[in-house]
């Protein structure tokens, strides 16, 4: 005798089976700057639009914030340092165009599982947008780029 399709699925909705595919979060903390770089925005208001953007970009597969949330049963941290950066030259970028003259940073950023274990490592460099963005006095050109970059970058990394 075949068992109720009903009683199945509300067997298999309450085992801890179920519990163990909820998200992931990420909490993005605060870059650092490296000793010889300078770097004239906030990192808590940048690392705050970060979360905002991989939040969007990354919403399917994490829960992404600045602070852990009750609810989040693995937690990776994403981290990061400024190593490098550039405040562009307004007059190349009106003269020239074609994004010569924008804003750059050279920024290390990784993720490090629950287990403190780095499981992803890397360095890039980010470059302000064509158009720039609404946020520029206090984080700068840079946090949408960058966002894009690390979820793109986690998009393809193999983690745990």
């Amino acid at each position: 005798m075949k068992k109720p399709l009903v009683a199945t699925i509300a067997l298999v909705a309450c085992s801890p089976i179920a519990w163990s595919q909820e998200k992931p979060c990420i909490v993005v903390q605060s870059f650092t700057t490296a000793p010889n770089a300078s770097w004239p925005y906030d990192t808590r208001q940048m690392a705050a639009q970060t979360a905002a953007e991989l939040q969007a970009k990354l919403g399917k597969t994490f829960t992404v914030g600045t602070e852990a949330s009750a609810e989040c049963q693995k937690i990776y941290s994403l981290g990061g340092e400024i190593v490098e950066w550039h405040p562009g030259n307004r007059a190349k970028r009106m003269l020239v165009g074609m994004g010569s003259g924008r804003e750059t940073a050279k920024i290390h950023f990784w993720l490090d599982a629950p287990s403190s274990k780095r499981v992803f490592d890397h360095a890039d460099t980010i470059r302000a947008e064509f158009w720039g963005n609404a946020y520029a006095g206090s984080i700068g050109e840079l946090a949408h780029p960058l966002a894009s970059k690390v979820a793109d970058r986690l998009n393809h990394a193999k983690l745990e």
